[in-house]
């Protein structure tokens, strides 16, 4: 797909500039109509990365490669355990389709040369046709996959499963979980307008038709359809998307989380989804959050570490995306249960735990009981690990 005209939300001010036919819920407002409503989940959320979990092909841990990724195995397997959402990656194919798949394209293998497609310039049935097929004796093409250092690899995990879209999702899946909706976009595709709003709408529709009373969040790194899907409704939360700073972009407003909550804020957005790593590189972060009123989740595979989750849950943020869904689910049972020591001992001051846990106010700083404090002495070297 060729370059496309950037479109910046912030140009279309109300619904009625939104092409004819966008869709949006009449069961409330037009989204042009309301202010930020403030989205609090009641408890701390643990969510299902991809499912139960994503998979690494070149992992030497098996958790990393036992189901896979974005299946609905995974949502069920996911299921089995106290998790309150799962999240996934939504694209639409060339015939309006919205499918589960990560990557931006999809490879397989055939006539010994490795043949590479956009997954969004696919149809349908050219999609479902890859890798583990529905139909008894029904072979489909090999699925590959390539590493973030270029390696190829066949896409073998212990338990397979079918590729499938999302309304199969809707209707298969437990329905007691929440669905952490990722919209999906080629950071290197600057889109039109048009086909911004054309791709949610495919998306909106299966949601609007489907979700009943099932908790549904929305989240996109890519700024304007961010933006764009609160536009077009207002029954769900939305979610900005962002490294935080860890890697920079041509666009600003990804590069930092000065300007994902001036982006939220602005956009009308409910909350913020950041990676770990700037959290705990910036922890002053969470209070200008918190102040917003904005909602705070993080990713990354330091959530993967019950003591990072911990120390993620006194700094006040609310919800970790994680991919060992039955360990970490255990942990955050065990440390934030009611009769559980998570709440802040009295006692002396600590001059380096303001470092960790941002106040509000100098004279307040948080002292930690000792089973807090053996926490963060299990986490440091995690996070030395993982810079």
């Amino acid at each position: 797909m060729a370059a496309l005209k950037a479109v910046h939300v912030s140009d279309v001010p109300n619904l009625d500039q939104v092409p004819e036919n966008a869709l949006y819920s009449t069961r409330f407002p037009k989204a042009g109509e309301v202010g930020r409503s403030v989205w609090k989940p009641a408890k701390f959320l643990v969510i299902g990365h991809r499912g139960n979990g994503m998979n690494i092909l070149q992992s030497t841990d098996r958790r990393m490669k036992a189901i896979k990724e974005n299946s609905i195995l995974s949502f069920n397997t996911a299921a089995k355990f106290p998790v309150d959402f799962v999240e996934f990656d939504v694209q639409v194919t060339s015939d309006g389709i919205p499918v589960i798949f990560h990557d931006n394209f999809i490879l397989t293998e055939e006539n010994d040369a490795v043949q590479e497609r956009r997954v969004t310039e696919l149809s349908l049935c050219e999609f479902m046709g890859y890798g583990l097929q529905k139909e008894a004796g029904k072979v489909g093409k090999s699925l590959l996959r390539k590493s973030k250092e270029g390696r190829l690899m066949s896409w073998n995990v212990e338990t397979d499963d079918s590729l499938c879209t999302l309304e199969e999702v809707f209707t298969q899946v437990n329905p007691r979980l929440g669905f952490n909706i990722e919209l999906k976009f080629d950071d290197n595709i600057v889109y039109e307008e048009e086909h911004l709003v054309w791709t949610l709408r495919c998306i909106l529709g299966v949601v609007f038709d489907h979700a009943g009373d099932r908790p549904i969040v929305f989240s996109s790194f890519q700024p304007d359809a961010a933006l764009l899907v609160r536009k077009l409704q207002s029954n769900y939360p939305v979610f900005f998307l962002t490294n935080g700073g860890t890697e920079i972009y041509t666009d600003v407003r990804r590069n930092s989380l000065e300007e994902a909550i001036k982006l939220s804020l602005e956009g009308g957005l409910q909350g913020i989804v950041c990676a770990v790593k700037a959290i705990f590189r910036n922890p002053g972060a969470v209070n200008k959050i918190k102040e917003s009123k904005l909602c705070l989740m993080t990713y990354g595979q330091l959530n993967n570490v019950p003591e990072a989750v911990y120390m993620q849950h006194l700094m006040g943020v609310e919800g970790v995306i994680v991919d060992f869904v039955e360990q970490i689910t255990d942990a955050v049972s065990n440390l934030m249960s009611p009769g559980g020591n998570d709440k802040k001992q009295d006692g002396g001051e600590d001059e380096d735990s303001e470092l960790l846990v941002p106040t509000t106010k100098e004279s307040s700083r948080p002292v930690f009981s000792q089973r807090e404090l053996s926490f963060l002495l299990k986490l440091i070297p995690e996070l030395i690990q993982h810079q």
